[in-house]
This record gives C-alpha cells, structure tokens and sequence, in this order.
C-alpha cells in the first residue's frame, strides 16, 4: 500500500456524518458500493444508468449497481443526461462530502464539482500509466509482471486528476483479463474504503501525478482489435490472448468463420516457419499448433462459429466434421 503523501484538512468532520454519492455500473463497481456501505459511511445516494433492454424478449435490464443498491435500500438516481437540471438540482440538494466513481460515464463538471471534498474516482491501473477505458486487457497484452489500482480526484481531463492512493498487484503468470478483473475488483474496494478513511481523518492529500510516468495507453478496444495477426512472435500472440479473455476475446478465422481463442500456451521454437497461421494437429488432440513468427503457439480453449466455448480435445474429438477440414 502507498499512501502519496500526508497533509492536514483545514475542516475536519466525524467519520459518521461524511454523506457519500455513489456513481457506477457494471459488475466491477459493485463490490466498492458495498465495501463503502459495510465501513458506515452514509451512502445518500446510488447514480447508475438508466435500464437498458437486453436478451433475445429486449427486456429492460438494470445495472449491476442498481441491483446492489435495491439490496442495500439505498436511494438510486438514473438520469438519461448527466447536465439534466433536475438531476443537478437533485444531486445538490443531497449536500454530498464526497462522491465515489467506479466504471461510470465521463462526468460534466458542473456534477463533479459539486461534492465538497470533491469526487473521487477509482482506476485499475497505476496512473498515470495506463490511462484510458481498458487498462486490464492492456496491461496483460503488454505482458506486464505488476499493475494496480489508484484512488485519485476527477479533474477536466480524464485519468489526469490529483492522486490519493496506490495499492500494486503482482500479475500471476497464468491470469487473464477475467481473473485479474476480479483480483483488481476487490483491491480497489479496499482501496477506496481505506482512501475515504484517510481522507476522513487528515492523513492523506492529493497530489500531481507524475507525467514522466506516463508512459502506457489503454484505449477502448474495439472488435477489429481483436483480429489475432499469425505473423506476431507466440509470446506476443498469448499476451494478446489472455489479455482479451474471456471479453472482447481474440479471434481468427478459419474456412471463413469466426474462431475465438481463450486459452493459449507457447510451444516450442520453429526452426523454418512455413507460414504464419497454419494448423498442426498432434495425434492425441491436446492442442491446436499454429505457427508463428517464431514458435508454435498452442491453442487450449476456443469457441467455433455456431458452437459453445470448449477445450481444444472436446473440440477436436466431438466435431469430427469441422476437424476434417484441418487436414
């Protein structure tokens, strides 16, 4: 744990009265709103997005943090426009100390300013690396070894504001996006209780973030970004992999449909690479070997066009008509 730096609040209030607005969305956010509700700060309010239709019937579909905060019997606001008067005359009205923003929309201003102490927003990564929507699928296609996540004020440009606090993970060698998501999850919602603790308490301050540090970018991944490139080195090509697993998820082609990887392993050096992207299939169906640009890369789970999500040996052994077509 890194506390940045230690400075004295000029108003100092009762750990009890602090009133908190809680801002997010997805899965990832919820295990925050509830560590903030555990801890005794008085969450007055749950922001999320409006319900969105969803599924085959399009039926309207809450967020995961609106279902939490239901639970919880925590007041929600759901506004279509985040500049909506009524919104920001509902938003004021609650007199927030703090607001807590976790995988949420870009905030105006005009909402962000309005708590006292200000908002506070969480990101998975070590800022100011890797700022930007996607900073788990990055980190493990760059091949890190180590990332985090950081508490930090919302300024006017994004990922850039006053940091609070840091906590660093090691990455297992093994982890995909999907396991690290889950390992940042749970150290961000300590992060922030911990982060709103010391900021109680006059322990803690922001401060600038280091523009030299930023070196790294996480852009929002879009699907063609996703398109596997045979001709990359295999260590490369799995970073790549696990970085995208299980969603937005790598993919190729093959026979002209659509084949998402999940699940690869490097395999060994090839003395004369005979073309980038062609399938070797060894006798016992372990695996599908590829080539590329240097080694083999083994592919150990995958999803067929049509088909449901398996290893490769069920593959292989149960679709004996798409296996034909390898040989």
């Amino acid at each position: 744990m890194q506390i940045i730096r230690e400075i004295q609040y000029k108003e100092s209030k009762n750990f009890k009265d602090m009133k908190v607005v809680f801002m997010g969305t997805p899965e990832f956010a919820v295990e925050t709103l509830e560590k903030i509700h555990e801890a005794g700060h008085e969450v007055v309010a749950v922001v999320t997005v409006a319900d969105k239709p969803s599924g085959r019937g399009m039926k309207l579909t809450p967020s995961p943090v609106k279902i939490c905060a239901q639970q919880l019997g925590i007041p929600l606001l759901q506004p279509e426009k985040l500049k909506d008067p009524v919104f920001i005359q509902q938003l004021t009205a609650l007199n927030p100390d703090i607001a807590v923003v976790v995988a949420f929309r870009m905030l105006p201003e005009v909402v962000w300013r309005i708590p006292k102490m200000g908002t506070l927003n969480l990101h998975a990564s070590l800022l100011p690396d890797y700022r930007g929507a996607a900073p788990i699928n990055h980190a493990l296609i760059n091949g890190e070894k180590e990332t985090g996540v950081t508490t930090f004020f919302i300024d006017k440009e994004i990922d850039t504001g006053n940091l609070l606090m840091q906590e660093k993970v090691k990455i297992g060698e093994d982890w995909n996006a999907g396991i690290l998501h889950d390992v940042l999850k749970t150290a961000g919602a300590g992060l922030v209780v911990k982060t709103l603790s010391g900021l109680q308490n006059n322990t803690i301050t922001p401060i600038p973030q280091d523009e030299a540090k930023a070196v790294n970018k996480a852009p929002k991944i879009f699907r063609e970004d996703c398109l596997i490139d045979w001709n990359r080195p295999a260590d490369s090509l799995g970073n790549f992999i696990k970085g995208l697993s299980p969603y937005p998820t790598a993919f190729t082609t093959i026979h002209g449909k659509n084949v998402k990887i999940y699940a690869s392993e490097t395999g060994k050096s090839i003395e004369k690479v005979s073309e980038p992207g062609k399938i070797h299939i060894p006798d016992d169906f372990s695996g599908i070997w590829v080539e590329t640009k240097d080694k083999y890369l083994i592919i150990k789970e995958l999803q067929y066009e049509g088909k449901k999500r398996m290893s490769v040996p069920d593959f292989l052994r149960g679709l004996h008509e798409v296996w034909e077509k390898f040989s």
